[in-house]
């Protein structure tokens, strides 16, 4: 059984940035290495904000098409529920399944003021987003397919089941980690090695890069100092 990571281990996690990361994930063999992250179409919106870590909330959502019947769809707050059932920090990753995806946003202003308050800290979606200055002055990070001036008729259509965005498949509760370089899902049981492992990497990267930039590099040092895969 996965041992929850505490509050130290994801502050931790936040220290560190993706690239490493994901470097210090592949020295266990868990997954594939082109497995477990996006594949770069997402925009990160806010790329000077440092690194979010959380929970995954998955949601699906639609809504470039009005209801076949009169009226507008109509407006749920049960997935708030479903939000606050899960650890915190959040993330929420929205797919966008509409026939074409991120014609209107779900969350803007006042979302995001809602979400912020129930603990979110971020966004995922291949979808759209609106209000960018409310999330920027909150430190609510967001990856989005793209950013549209309306809602539309966009509306939830189901929550807590499994989301695939941007080639990153996604389960209620999975542990994500993201950064101006994209966004990786953090296997649950490796949380509390990773920054270890992390450092390590780091430490030998720079010492190849103070070699690189030293006057007395020549490639036979290179050589000597022993790059490793990964770095």
């Amino acid at each position: 059984m996965n041992t929850q990571p505490t509050p130290e281990d994801l502050e931790a996690l936040r220290g560190w940035d993706a690239c490493t990361l994901a470097n210090a994930i592949e020295t266990f063999e868990v997954r594939l290495r082109n497995e477990g992250f996006t594949d770069g179409a997402l925009r990160c919106l806010f790329p000077r904000l440092a690194p979010m870590v959380g929970y995954a909330a998955t949601i699906k959502i639609r809504g470039s098409a009005p209801p076949t019947a009169a009226g507008l769809y109509a407006q749920r707050t049960d997935w708030w529920d479903y939000v606050q059932s899960l650890p915190k920090p959040h993330i929420i990753v929205a797919q966008d399944i509409a026939s074409h995806p991120g014609l209107g946003a779900l969350i803007g202003e006042v979302h995001f003021n809602i979400e912020r308050a129930l603990g979110c800290v971020g966004i995922v979606t291949n979808g759209a987003v609106r209000s960018l200055p409310t999330a920027e002055a909150l430190g609510f990070q967001i990856f989005a397919g793209n950013v549209s001036v309306s809602h539309a008729y966009t509306h939830i259509v189901e929550f807590g089941t499994p989301v695939e965005v941007d080639g990153l498949e996604v389960s209620s509760g999975d542990l994500l980690h993201g950064d101006q370089h994209g966004v990786q899902s953090i296997p649950i049981s490796l949380a509390a090695q990773l920054p270890a492992v992390a450092a390590r990497i780091s430490a030998k990267k720079q010492a190849i890069i103070a070699l690189c930039q030293s006057p007395e590099f020549t490639l036979e040092k290179l050589r000597a100092a022993g790059a490793k895969k990964g770095l």
